[in-house]
C-alpha cells in the first residue's frame, strides 16, 4: 500500500479537562519494573506544569529519566496559548530536541530562520541550537516534544536542524509486508544522531509477529486508531491518546484492531556503545 492509501492522518493530544463526579476512578494506568502504560484519561489538568521561560504555555511531562527504569531521555506534550511561546525553551545546552506539531499554526526559529509550523510538522532541533517558539495563530499550537542529550563520538559531527512534517516523508514498509511500516524522519545508518522520533503505522490486522527484546528504551504514545500490545507477558489495550513507557529489553509486540491506521510516536536510543560504567 502506498503513503497515500493510509487515509486521513490525526495526531492525539492530551485532553486536558477534568472527569466529572460521576465517573468511576477506578483506572487502566499501569507501572511495573518493566513497562508503564498512562492512559490518555489521566493526562487532565491537574498534571500540568508550566515552565520557567515559555509564556502561556502549559506542558504535560510524560516521560523522565528515572533511576532503574528508563534513563535517557523525557517526553513532553505542549499547548502553547495565542501569542505564547519561549526565547529560551531549552534550559540544557547539551540537550538536542525532536517536535511534532498535533494541531495548531505558529513558527520555530531554528539560529536565526524562522520555519512554519502546522499540524503534522517534525523538527529537530541539534544540542547547543539557539531556537524559539510561537504561537502566531487563533487556536492553541500543540506539539510533542523529546529531550535527549547528545552523545559525541569520536570523528562524528553534530547532526544539523531541520524541519519538514509526516506526510512529506515517505513510510517505509517492512521487508514482505504492505501492513507495517516506519516513516523515518533520519537514516537509520546516519551516525550522527543518537535518537530517532519516528511515527510507527500498521493497518488493522498488521502486526509485529514477535516480540521484539532489545536494549533500546522507548516511549511510545499512540497517535491514532487501536491495538492490542504485548508488553513483558500482559496484552494491552491501548488507543488515541495512551503512551506506553519502557525499559531496556522490554518484550513488546502489537496486534492492530478497529478500522483505521494503528500509529504512534515512537523514540528509541541508538548508534551508541553503551556506558560501562553506572
Amino acid at each position: 500500500m502506498s503513503d497515500q492509501n493510509i487515509g486521513p492522518r490525526s495526531y492525539a493530544f492530551p485532553p486536558g479537562g477534568l472527569p466529572d463526579q460521576s465517573v468511576n476512578p477506578e483506572g487502566t494506568a499501569i507501572f511495573t519494573e518493566a513497562y508503564a502504560v498512562i492512559p490518555a484519561v489521566t493526562m487532565r489538568d491537574i498534571v500540568t506544569s508550566f515552565l520557567p521561560g515559555w509564556r502561556d504555555t502549559r506542558v504535560w511531562i510524560i516521560a523522565r529519566p528515572l533511576s532503574g527504569f528508563a534513563e535517557t531521555f523525557a517526553q513532553y506534550a505542549v499547548e502553547i496559548a495565542p501569542g505564547g511561546g519561549s526565547e529560551t525553551p531549552e534550559p540544557d545546552a547539551a540537550a538536542q530536541a525532536t517536535l511534532l506539531v498535533t494541531s495548531g499554526t505558529g513558527h520555530l526559529t531554528l539560529d536565526g530562520t524562522k520555519h512554519s509550523l502546522n499540524t503534522g510538522s517534525y523538527a529537530y532541533i541539534p544540542a547547543g541550537c539557539a531556537w524559539e517558539i510561537e504561537n502566531s495563530g487563533t487556536d492553541p499550537l500543540c506539539f510533542h516534544w523529546i529531550r535527549k542529550r547528545w552523545e559525541p563520538a569520536p570523528g562524528i559531527e553534530k547532526p544539523r536542524a531541520f524541519v519538514t512534517s509526516d506526510a512529506e516523508t515517505l513510510i517505509n514498509w517492512m521487508p514482505n509486508t504492505d501492513k507495517w511500516g516506519t516513516t523515518r524522519f533520519v537514516e537509520p545508518t546516519d551516525l550522527r544522531h543518537d535518537m530517532h522520533m519516528n511515527i510507527v503505522t500498521f493497518h488493522p490486522g498488521g502486526r509485529i509477529p514477535f516480540a521484539e527484546t532489545h536494549v533500546m528504551e522507548h516511549g511510545l504514545y499512540v497517535l491514532q486508531g487501536t491495538a492490542k500490545y504485548l508488553l513483558n507477558k500482559d496484552w494491552v489495550e491501548v488507543g488515541p491518546g495512551d503512551f506506553m513507557w519502557l525499559r531496556a529489553f522490554c518484550p513488546q509486540a502489537c496486534i492492530a484492531t478497529g478500522d483505521e491506521p494503528f500509529r504512534y510516536l515512537l523514540y528509541k536510543d541508538v548508534n551508541r556503545h553503551p556506558s560501562l560504567t553506572l
